[in-house]
């Protein structure tokens, strides 16, 4: 566990002596607030159910360039086959790679509960949902950093693991409009793949334990791949 720990403390450290982090930060939570008091001023509803929504969509796009370096970078600059050589196993590794992105994320996440407070002070919001939706979103954000994670670990070079990623998580999120195409058993499995299906009940309030096992299995599947790449030396 401390291994974890420790190569979590690492991830961090790289992660905010990058300016890449301070850049996804400030655009993360600006594009987060200009949306707010839209959707805010046009509802005239205190409920974050469109935030959520929001959040959710713009993850597609910035979960990758948060995840491209995770085990690319470390590739391509020769420290990978160090940090395996070190008596840190590999399974500590993924996790400890994984609990420092997954960490990084939940800080982008605490900033925006400020507009939890600011739509209690001036209504009366359904705090269950608003407490569900927050949990959809980051479960939702931890298999998005799951799957970056894997596919990271698959190449060298960070730009391909950035747009391989956008294309995975792409596709996952919006398999929904492919439904329209399918029948039977396909529709239903299309159905049941597509994230916008299981998020769609956290924000209303409503955890099943369908959506829970389809998040946490989704995360698990992807570490433990993430972790045979690792051990595969045909990268070296």
């Amino acid at each position: 566990m401390n291994k974890v720990l420790a190569i979590a403390r690492k991830e961090l450290a790289t992660f905010f002596k990058s300016p890449m982090a301070y850049i996804l930060l400030f655009l993360t939570i600006s594009v987060f607030n200009i949306f707010f008091f839209i959707v805010i001023d046009s509802n005239q509803e205190s409920t974050l159910k469109d935030i959520f929504k929001i959040m959710e969509f713009l993850f597609v796009f910035l979960i990758p360039m948060l995840t491209m370096k995770t085990f690319a970078e470390e590739k391509a600059t020769g420290t990978m086959e160090f940090l395996m050589t070190t008596p840190t196993s590999n399974t500590a590794i993924v996790l400890g790679k994984y609990l420092g992105s997954i960490i990084f994320f939940t800080l982008i996440i605490m900033m925006t509960i400020s507009y939890y407070v600011i739509i209690e002070c001036f209504g009366t919001p359904d705090r269950a949902a608003t407490l569900t939706g927050y949990f959809g979103v980051w479960l939702e954000g931890g298999l998005f950093i799951a799957i970056g994670l894997l596919i990271s670990s698959l190449t060298r070079n960070q730009i391909i693991a950035a747009i391989s990623t956008y294309v995975a998580i792409f596709l996952l999120y919006f398999s929904l409009s492919f439904i329209q195409y399918t029948q039977g058993t396909m529709e239903a499995l299309v159905r049941h793949i597509s994230t916008l299906s299981h998020m769609e009940n956290f924000a209303v309030g409503l955890v099943t334990a369908a959506d829970i096992v389809y998040y946490v299995s989704g995360i698990v599947f992807c570490l433990v791949l993430t972790r045979v790449s690792i051990e595969n030396r045909l990268w070296r």
